[in-house]
C-alpha cells in the first residue's frame, strides 16, 4: 500500500513541555551517536499528542535526533501504526479484518463504522470526530470480532455494541474497553474449565481493562496534563512543568574535534557566486548536517568529489554528531556523479518526492 503525507498540513509542530521533557528522557536511553533509536517511541508520542503524524512532527523529532528527514520518514511511512492523515478528534477505530474476526462478523463491524462515520477508510465524519480502518490481525482472536478504539481493545463485539460505542463516545462517555459480553478476559463462553477458584479476590477487571480504567485515559489524548512522567533510568520524573523550548530551528554549529586523524580537506569562505549547491542531494546528509558542512566551509559537489581517502577518514572523526556517516554512505561517489550533473538514485528519488521542500 502507498503511503504518502498528507496534502493538508499543519505551519508547525512542537511537544508540550510535559511531552517534550518526556521525550528528551528517552533519549538519554541510547549513547552518543546512536540517538536515533529513539525515532518509534518520539514519533508515537507526536502522534499521541496531535491524534496523527504530521509533516513538521516528522521532521521536529528528525531534528532532535540529528537524522535526515528521509530516514525519519521512511521509518513513519512503513509502519501503518502512524496515521499519515487526520484522524477523529474523539476517536480513530480500527476494526480487525483478519480471519477469526472475519468470521466472527468483523464485516458487520466494518458495515456499521461506513453507515455511523463514513463509507470510505480513513475519511473523517461529518462532525469531524471519528474516523475509522480496516486493519491486520490484532492479536485477539480468542475474542473475535474486535477493534482498537484509541489505545485499548473492545472485544466480542456485535454490530449492535459497536453503534452503541460510538454513540456513547460521542456522547463524551468512555466505554469500558475489554470483552463487551460479560466474559473477564479470554476464558471459554461456557464458562471456566479450570481454576475455578480465580474468582476469589481478583479485581473487577482483566489486567489491561483495569489498568485502562484506573488512569483514565482509554481514548484521551497525551497532552501534558498527565501524572509526572518518570524516567526510572535516569532515577527521577520528568519535568512536567518544564518551560517550552523554542521551535525556532537554531543555527547549526560546526563542532570540530582535531583527532589528528587524516587530513583536512581544503575549505572556501563562501559558496562561489553566492550559489551553494544542494548537498541534501547527497544520501545522509540532512537539513542539519548541510548547514554544519556549510559552517566548515564545504558548499558543492566537486569539493567532495576530490576528497581523498585521508580526507574522508577527517571528516570521518571530525563531524561530531555524525561520526563515520561519509563512508557510510559513500558521499564521494554520489558527490562525484552530482558535480558533472548527474543524477543518483537518491537524489532522483529527493526531487521527486519533494523531500526537503518548506522544511
Amino acid at each position: 500500500m502507498l503511503r504518502r503525507l498528507h496534502l493538508d498540513q499543519p505551519d508547525s509542530f512542537a511537544f508540550t513541555p510535559a511531552n517534550q521533557a518526556w521525550a528528551e528522557a528517552q533519549i538519554t536511553k541510547y549513547p552518543e551517536g546512536r540517538q536515533a533509536s529513539a525515532i518509534i517511541p518520539l514519533l508515537w508520542r507526536a502522534q499521541e499528542q496531535e491524534g496523527w503524524l504530521t509533516r513538521p512532527a516528522i521532521e521536529t523529532v528528525a531534528d532532535m535526533l540529528d537524522m535526515a528527514y528521509i530516514r525519519a520518514l521512511e521509518v513513519a511511512s512503513f509502519y501503518f501504526m502512524f496515521q499519515l492523515q487526520p484522524v477523529g478528534s474523539v476517536a480513530h477505530i480500527q476494526v480487525c479484518g483478519t480471519t477469526s474476526c472475519m468470521i466472527c462478523g468483523a464485516e458487520d463491524l466494518v458495515a456499521v463504522c461506513k453507515d455511523k462515520i463514513a463509507k470510505k477508510p480513513h475519511q473523517l465524519s461529518e462532525d469531524g470526530k471519528f474516523s475509522w480502518e480496516e486493519v491486520e490481525c490484532l492479536g485477539s482472536c480468542a475474542n473475535a470480532p474486535m477493534a482498537q478504539i484509541g489505545k485499548d481493545y473492545y472485544e466480542d463485539l456485535t454490530a449492535a455494541r459497536m453503534g452503541e460505542l460510538i454513540d456513547e463516545l460521542a456522547a463524551g462517555k468512555v466505554p469500558t474497553p475489554g470483552p463487551q459480553n460479560g466474559r473477564y478476559a479470554a476464558e471459554p463462553l461456557s464458562g471456566l474449565t479450570s481454576l475455578k477458584d480465580f474468582d476469589s479476590g481478583h479485581t473487577k477487571y482483566n489486567a489491561s481493562v483495569q489498568l485502562a480504567t484506573d488512569i483514565g485515559d482509554t481514548v484521551k489524548r497525551i497532552d501534558g496534563t498527565e501524572v509526572p512522567l518518570i524516567a526510572p533510568w535516569q532515577g527521577k520524573a520528568a519535568n512536567a512543568t518544564a518551560k517550552p523550548k523554542p521551535t525556532a530551528k537554531p543555527a547549526a554549529k560546526a563542532e570540530i574535534v582535531e583527532s589528528g586523524a587524516g587530513a583536512k580537506p581544503a575549505t572556501l569562505d563562501g559558496a562561489r557566486d553566492g550559489k551553494a549547491d544542494d548537498l541534501k542531494m547527497i544520501k545522509g546528509v540532512g537539513p542539519k548536517l548541510e548547514a554544519v558542512l556549510n559552517g566548515l566551509g564545504f558548499y558543492h559537489f566537486d569539493q567532495i568529489a576530490a576528497w581523498t581517502g585521508d580526507e574522508v577518514v577527517w571528516a570521518d572523526q571530525n563531524l561530531v554528531g555524525f561520526k563515520g556517516r561519509v563512508s557510510r554512505d559513500n558521499w564521494v561517489s554520489q558527490a562525484q556523479a552530482l558535480a558533472t550533473g548527474a543524477e543518483t538514485e537518491f537524489s532522483r528519488r529527493a526531487k521527486k518526492d519533494d523531500i526537503y521542500n518548506g522544511e
